[in-house]
């Protein structure tokens, strides 16, 4: 073992030196480790997520939770088709929902853009064209300046989403032209004969279809068929529910019930 002082010194020097090195190193790395970003999750995790979320869509907190995955998919991804419709698809229902007048409006503001980035990125498919004029129809229902507007807008995106796929979310493109056409001035091409034709196609592809019957009921009213409407509303009452479409079920139960009350009261038939 070497006894020169001055080697011992500066043996110990250097040893220190590379200690305070390794910790250095050591501390650094685990600085570097916290200031990092956290890693985005792939955009098909996302978008699970998101349809997780939306599932549960009857507590509208969810579909905003889900709104705001699908942003930041596609604030790094522009060109996701897959997050473009459903974003149209959740402000959709976001804006048929909410309470707040505000929210309503931005939701089927976001859900008209999206729906036509949709459209942009895959013309042929339906989900772009479906809820482009699903959502024009919720704008419409606000203004009755849009909605006279939006008429046109609305037909040509139903018609092609029939084009494309007519049994797409079973016949309900025929099903929303049945409603334009019940719910539109005669002036600008409201006809009850036209909605009913429609919603008699759309049942060819939506025999579970629940909201897709309610409209025929209210067709059938329209054109003095209130028999016809009956039978409708009792089988669309002895229909179980469809586990994606549980919150669709309750609303066109009770608006089924309600057409009873309103509609057809005066009617010899039964009632429920």
């Amino acid at each position: 073992m070497n006894k020169n002082p001055k080697v011992r010194a500066l043996s110990i020097c250097l040893l220190s030196a590379l200690l305070c090195a390794f910790a250095s190193c050591g501390q650094s790395a685990k600085q570097q480790q916290q200031q990092a970003p956290s890693p985005t999750p792939p955009p098909a995790d996302s978008i699970a997520q998101a349809d997780k979320l939306y599932s549960q869509r009857e507590d509208l907190t969810h579909v905003r939770e889900a709104i705001v995955l699908l942003r930041q998919v596609r604030a790094n991804d522009q060109n996701n088709y897959e997050a473009a419709w459903r974003l149209a698809k959740f402000n959709y229902y976001l804006g048929s929902h909410t309470q707040d007048q505000s929210e309503r409006d931005r939701s089927f503001h976001e859900g008209i853009e999206a729906a036509r980035s949709a459209v942009k990125l895959q013309d042929n498919k339906p989900e772009g064209h479906f809820w482009l004029g699903a959502n024009y129809g919720g704008e419409a229902e606000q203004s009755a300046l849009a909605g006279l507007a939006s008429i046109d807008d609305i037909r040509n995106e139903m018609d092609a989403v029939i084009r494309i796929d007519e049994g797409y979310q079973s016949g309900s493109a025929h099903m929303v032209l049945c409603q334009l056409y019940l719910e539109a001035p005669k002036i600008v091409g409201g006809d009850p004969a036209l909605a009913l034709q429609e919603c008699e196609k759309g049942l060819k592809f939506g025999q579970t279809n629940v909201l897709l019957r309610l409209h025929l009921a209210e067709a059938y009213i329209a054109n003095k068929r209130p028999e016809d409407a009956r039978k409708q509303i009792d089988q669309l009452m002895q229909m179980k529910p469809n586990p994606d479409f549980v919150p669709e079920y309750h609303e066109a139960v009770a608006q089924a019930q309600e057409l009873l009350k309103t509609k057809l009261q005066t009617s010899g038939a039964s009632q429920r």
